[in-house]
């Protein structure tokens, strides 16, 4: 068993709200059915994984979310970053527990690699951070050992082709030194989410919804 908690950070999938960079050309429903899928592939994956305490930092009303073994802490108002900050400082609630934290859109993450990333960490141990990049740019997943250097995230422009360079660059002026964690693409447009979903198991709610969409826009 882990030291680490994983933190998910997730708003609920709500039409108009969620995962809006689907449409087009899917339609506010068809997206938020495509975030609901991958909301809850991805809390199985971290309920499956090793790890010692399993956090979600919800934006909205869980709904038809199932939340079940997991400790739920609102997200504040404010950008991306100011809220990536507060999920990390109220996670770790002013301890040193390993923290990895990550987003809902990449389902096709797996029980195995959340330890081995959760290994990396610990193994680095204090004075370190691990960032798994995306191939746009951006960051699928990151690691602390304390919640003050989070602060930095909220100076990061967000969902930006160079947020991983600054990310990282902000991480290392305060000292830290980042590990790499393997890239994973995440889901933001609709190619994006027929990537992943190939990536997924073909009975996984990721896969199953992406396709069904898919082809009702006779893009299957």
């Amino acid at each position: 068993m882990r030291q680490t908690q994983v933190l998910v950070i997730t708003k609920a999938p709500v039409p108009g709200r969620s995962k809006t960079r689907l449409s087009p050309p899917c339609s506010p429903e068809q997206a938020a059915a495509i975030a609901a899928a991958s909301v809850a592939d991805t809390l199985d994956t971290v309920r499956a994984a090793p790890v010692a305490r399993r956090v979600v930092a919800l934006d909205g009303r869980p709904r038809d979310l199932d939340l079940d073994g997991f400790t739920v802490v609102p997200q504040p108002d404010g950008d991306l970053g100011a809220r990536l900050a507060a999920a990390f400082a109220d996670a770790m609630d002013g301890s040193s527990r390993p923290t990895l934290l990550i987003g809902m859109d990449t389902p096709q993450v797996t029980p195995e690699l959340l330890d081995r990333c959760a290994g990396t960490l610990e193994t680095a141990g204090p004075g370190t951070a691990v960032l798994g990049t995306a191939p746009d740019g951006g960051w699928w997943a990151l690691g602390l050992h304390s919640a003050e250097p989070a602060a930095v995230l909220a100076d990061v422009p967000m969902s930006r082709d160079d947020t991983a360079v600054r990310t990282r660059e902000a991480l290392e002026a305060t000292g830290l030194t980042v590990h790499d964690l393997p890239e994973l693409t995440d889901i933001d447009h609709f190619p994006d989410a027929l990537a992943v979903a190939a990536e997924c198991p073909p009975d996984s709610r990721t896969a199953r919804v992406v396709g069904s969409v898919a082809t009702a826009l006779g893009l299957a």
